[in-house]
């Protein structure tokens, strides 16, 4: 690591510490001029492509899963936390893959098996638009699953 002041590339780590964002924060200090500066590491990972209906590709972008989520969240009980918590997973989950492509199929259905357990009202509002309802029958099928699938404690709510 070159110096910010004096070019020397002779320093030491003085602090090192991991940040929320999964980057780590190092305080190093320069053995040449002493004086201190800060470095940030952050683990490259390889891009992941998602494959849109139409076979065109592009990067996966988180921000475009929470857009959609906190859409179907609107005005319903769920906190940023756990709208954040359930992105973070697809993230993962998205990222941990073997192959570096993921379908725009695969990553709607993790989305809407997350917000199956989180709000039952913003799982349906996503699936609606997901899935593109060409009828009421079929929307109708995908409540009467939902109805089906309800545990019997989820019943007397």
């Amino acid at each position: 690591m070159k110096c910010i002041y004096c070019g020397c590339t002779d320093n030491r780590v003085v602090d090192s510490r991991p940040t929320d964002d999964g980057t780590i924060r190092r305080r190093r200090e320069c053995e040449g001029c002493k004086r201190r500066f800060t470095t940030y590491e952050k683990v490259e990972m390889l891009p992941v492509l998602v494959v849109k209906k139409d076979n065109r590709r592009e990067q996966f972008d988180a921000a475009k899963i929470r857009s959609g989520i906190l859409r179907a969240c609107e005005k319903r009980p769920v906190s940023l936390a756990e709208i954040e918590q359930l992105v973070n997973k697809i993230e993962t989950d998205v990222y941990q893959q073997v192959d570096q492509e993921i379908t725009t199929e695969a990553i709607g259905v993790m989305v809407m098996d997350g917000l199956r357990s989180l709000d039952e009202v913003a799982y349906v509002r996503f699936a609606s638009v997901y899935r593109q309802f060409k009828d009421v029958e079929s929307f109708m099928e995908e409540l009467q699953q939902i109805l089906a699938m309800r545990s019997p404690q989820q019943e007397g709510k």
